[in-house]
C-alpha cells in the first residue's frame, strides 16, 4: 500500500496544518491554514510566511531531539492579533525528514479569560466604594460621633444609601447570572404586551410623578402576544421604562409604543416592535454600541447618584436574545433616545 502523499495526509487534520520539509519549504498545507494565513503558501520559505523567531527556534529544537516541542505565536487576521499555540512535531513520509506543524487558536479562550478577570476587578471596584464608605461611618459613629445625635442620623441616612446600592448591585449580579443560565432554554408562556406593560407604567407611575414625567402607551398591534418568560419580559420593561424616567429629564415625555411587523428580517417572520422612546438629552453616538457591556455608563457618577449598578442593559440584551429578539438603540443628542426590542409574534 503506498504511503499518503504530504498534500492529501494534511489536508486530512482538522485544525490549521503545514508540513515543511528539512529546508524550511512548506510542501503541504490544509485549507484552515490557508484561512489562517490569508494567501496561498504551498512551496514557499516559512521564513517569508511566518516571521516568527520563536517558531523557528521550536522547529530547530524540534529537529535536534527528535521530539515534539510547542511554542505561542501571534498572527495579524484583518485587525485583530490571534494568539496560537504551535506544535512541531518530527514526520518522516516518503522519505521526507519534515516538521508537522499543528495550530491551535486559543484567541477565544484568552478573551474569555480576560473578560472574567475584567469582570472580577469591575464587581470588586463597584463594591469597594460603598463598602470603603461604610467602614468610615461605623468607626466614626463608635469614636468621634459616639455622642452626636445629629451626626449619627446623617451618617445613618447616608449608610443605609450605600447598603442600598450593595444590595442593588448584587440582586442584579445574581439576575444576570441566572439570565445567562437560561439563555439557551426557550420560553413558553403566552405573555399579552398590552396587559405587561400596561401594569409596568401603573407600576413606575410614582416614580414618573417625582420626575413630572408624563407617560404614554401606544399599541398599534393586533393581538400583541409573545412567547416568553413573563417576569424576565417585565424586567425588560421596567428597566427601559425605569432608564427612560431617569434620564429623560425633568418634565419629560415617555412613549412606549407596540406595532406588528409582517415579516421582520433579522427575526425572519411576523414580529412585535416595542419602542420606548424619552425627550431627554440623548446619547452622543459614541457610546451607543457599548451601553449593553456591563458596568459601562455614560456618565458614571450621575449613574450612581440614580442608583445605577451599570448592569441593566446588560441584563435586557441576555433576556431579549433568550426571546429570540433583537435590541436596537437609537439616539440624537438633543433630540431623546428609543430603545426598541423586536421579539417573534406568538405562533
Amino acid at each position: 500500500m503506498n504511503s499518503p502523499s504530504a498534500p492529501s495526509l494534511v489536508a486530512a487534520i482538522p485544525q490549521p496544518a503545514m508540513l515543511i520539509d528539512v529546508r524550511d519549504r512548506i510542501i503541504g498545507v490544509n485549507a484552515e491554514a490557508r484561512a489562517v494565513l490569508g494567501r496561498e503558501v504551498m512551496n514557499q520559505p516559512l521564513i517569508t510566511v511566518l516571521r516568527q523567531p520563536a517558531l523557528h527556534k521550536a522547529i530547530a529544537r524540534c529537529r535536534q531531539s527528535g521530539q515534539r516541542e510547542e511554542t505561542r505565536i501571534v498572527i495579524q487576521q484583518g485587525t485583530q492579533d490571534h494568539s496560537f499555540t504551535v506544535s512541531c512535531a518530527p514526520l518522516r513520509l516518503n522519505r521526507v525528514d519534515g516538521v508537522l506543524l499543528c495550530l491551535e487558536d486559543l484567541t477565544q479562550l484568552e478573551q474569555a479569560g480576560q473578560m472574567r478577570r475584567d469582570f472580577v476587578a469591575n464587581v470588586s471596584h463597584e463594591l469597594r466604594t460603598p463598602l470603603t464608605a461604610l467602614m468610615g461611618f461605623i468607626e466614626t459613629l463608635q469614636g468621634p460621633a459616639r455622642n452626636d445625635p445629629k451626626a449619627q442620623e446623617r451618617f445613618f441616612s447616608i449608610m443605609q444609601l450605600e447598603a442600598g446600592r450593595m444590595n442593588r448591585l448584587i440582586k442584579d449580579l445574581l439576575s444576570l447570572s441566572q439570565v445567562e443560565g437560561q439563555e439557551r432554554i426557550r420560553p413558553d408562556a403566552l405573555v399579552d404586551l398590552d396587559t405587561l406593560l400596561s401594569s409596568t407604567i401603573r407600576a413606575l407611575a410614582p416614580q414618573a410623578d417625582r420626575n413630572a414625567t408624563t407617560m404614554r402607551l401606544d399599541v398599534q398591534a393586533h393581538d400583541p402576544t409573545v412567547t416568553a418568560d413573563e417576569d424576565q419580559l417585565r424586567q425588560v420593561f421596567v428597566n427601559l421604562i425605569e432608564n427612560a424616567i431617569k434620564y429623560g429629564g425633568k418634565d419629560g415625555t415617555v412613549t412606549v409604543t407596540v406595532e406588528g411587523l409582517e415579516r421582520d428580517p433579522a427575526i425572519r417572520g411576523p414580529a412585535l416592535k416595542i419602542s420606548v422612546c424619552d425627550t431627554g438629552p440623548g446619547i452622543d453616538p459614541i457610546h451607543v454600541p457599548r451601553l449593553t457591556e456591563r458596568f459601562y455608563r455614560v456618565d458614571s457618577h450621575r449613574a450612581r447618584e440614580m442608583g445605577g449598578t451599570g448592569l441593566g442593559l446588560a441584563i435586557v440584551k441576555h433576556i431579549v436574545s433568550r426571546h429570540r429578539g433583537r435590541l436596537r438603540i437609537d439616539s440624537t443628542p438633543g433630540q431623546g433616545s428609543c430603545f426598541t426590542v423586536i421579539l417573534p409574534r406568538a405562533a
